[in-house]
């Protein structure tokens, strides 16, 4: 009796949304919607907005629209969760010339950063981790994206990136008599802690490090060690006590495994990823995000943006082997987000990554949940982003055609949702 009762409930509750409509009602339909979370494709859905919420999610026919809601006909197109990228710099544009940009004061890289902020989310890209900048710029961009001043999909900033004296985190470009030293250099375990409560204070979601070398600082060999165990495990102690989670930039095979020990939540680029670290990120949960697409950008580029050859060459070092082990990471059955580092090349052409990732061992559905429901789960916010379910923030992007047949059609989304908001496609 009493499923029957609950039954009869549940089908009130769904004719009270089916027959009574809020001010600003949205209702969406589409020839197909991607549910992440079961991994199949759905045909003919009808998503009910409300506010800035998923109200109701069914099929055509069996969810009707509430009378004066405003309707969303995508017909031909496919629904998904707005794309989430784990790795971007939203205050570099990767456009102009290379040592130009390494001069940009805090004010310029903030300008540059409210139109790479605007190219995300038009690109479909609703969520996006910004994983270091100079001086709190991205917090600034983030705080006025939620203002309402910018638009810019939803950002979570780490502030400046946390790095060892003369490592990839700090910038060894300038002559010694300068005496530069970049916003987040810390030495030592007591130093690291200090700078995880100064990017509290500042009001970041996240801690970023440099766990190893990288291509695009001077000096350093790309897979070298930099920060210690024992500095790392203090950076992560730190920060989870703050509730933050930390990524580490971590090239070289020895520092991911010393990062994924220290309890370090996601690694980024894991270029030299050997078998005993896919091993461990899988023994501890830990995410890798993998930009797999950029060097093809870097390559083609960097001699006319006057990128030095010293530079051009460590990224040609790790290109194919970065490549190979993001197959290795997927066989393996590590934890995988989509993570562009966007501002290597230039923003909104963030969705060239999933063809390559789907050429390197992901199939589309993967791919798309990396940059969906995964990437969520990174920033532990899987409760209310990342899926298309009753409840959740309403985040949805649409593109022409199957992605699941052809993944290079989310290279240009027709449709994009953001809390609510429609800000391209239906007319706008």
């Amino acid at each position: 009796m009493r499923y029957f009762q609950k039954t009869i409930a549940a089908l009130m509750a769904s004719a009270a949304i089916s027959l009574t409509a809020n001010a600003g009602d949205i209702f969406i339909t589409a020839d197909a919607m991607i549910d992440v979370d079961a991994g199949k494709k759905i045909e003919r859905p009808a998503i009910l907005v409300r506010d800035n919420h998923i109200a109701a999610v069914g099929t055509q026919g069996k969810l009707q629209a509430p009378e004066g809601a405003e309707i969303v006909d995508l017909s031909g197109m496919t629904l998904m969760p707005g794309f989430m990228d784990m790795h971007v710099h939203l205050t570099s544009s990767a456009e102009g010339s290379f040592f130009d940009e390494v001069s940009f004061s805090v004010p310029r890289q903030t300008i540059v950063g409210v139109e790479s902020a605007r190219r995300e989310l038009m690109a479909g890209f609703t969520t996006v981790r910004d994983v270091g900048d100079g001086a709190y710029a991205a917090v600034a961009i983030r705080d006025g994206i939620e203002a309402g001043e910018i638009i810019g999909p939803r950002v979570f900033a780490s502030g400046p990136a946390l790095g060892i004296t003369g490592g990839h985190c700090d910038n060894n470009f300038f002559p010694p008599e300068m005496h530069y030293k970049s916003e987040g250099v810390a030495d030592g375990p007591w130093e690291a802690r200090k700078k995880v409560r100064e990017n509290f204070k500042y009001g970041t979601d996240l801690i970023k490090i440099c766990a190893t070398g990288g291509v695009f600082s001077k000096g350093d060999a790309v897979g070298e060690q930099q920060y210690t165990l024992e500095e790392m495990q203090a950076i992560a102690d730190e920060a989870h006590r703050r509730g933050f989670t930390v990524a580490a930039h971590a090239h070289g095979a020895d520092g991911i495994k010393a990062a994924i020990v220290a309890g370090i939540d996601s690694i980024e680029h894991a270029s030299l990823a050997d078998d005993e670290a896919v091993s461990l990120a899988k023994k501890h949960g830990t995410y890798f995000s993998m930009d797999i697409y950029n060097t093809d950008y870097t390559q083609e580029t960097g001699v006319e943006r006057g990128i030095p050859e010293e530079n051009l060459a460590k990224d040609r070092e790790i290109a194919q082997d970065q490549r190979d082990n993001f197959r290795r990471a997927v066989k393996g059955g590590v934890k995988m987000v989509f993570g562009s580092d966007a501002g290597v090349y230039p923003h909104g052409m963030n969705a060239k990554q999933f063809a390559v990732m789907v050429e390197y061992g992901m199939t589309p559905m993967q791919a798309i949940q990396a940059a969906t429901i995964n990437a969520a789960h990174l920033i532990k916010h899987e409760g209310n982003l990342g899926a298309i379910k009753e409840g959740f923030l309403a985040d949805m992007v649409a593109v022409k055609g199957d992605p699941l047949k052809d993944i290079t059609v989310t290279q240009d989304v027709a449709f994009v949702m953001k809390d609510g908001t429609i800000y391209k496609g239906a007319g706008k």
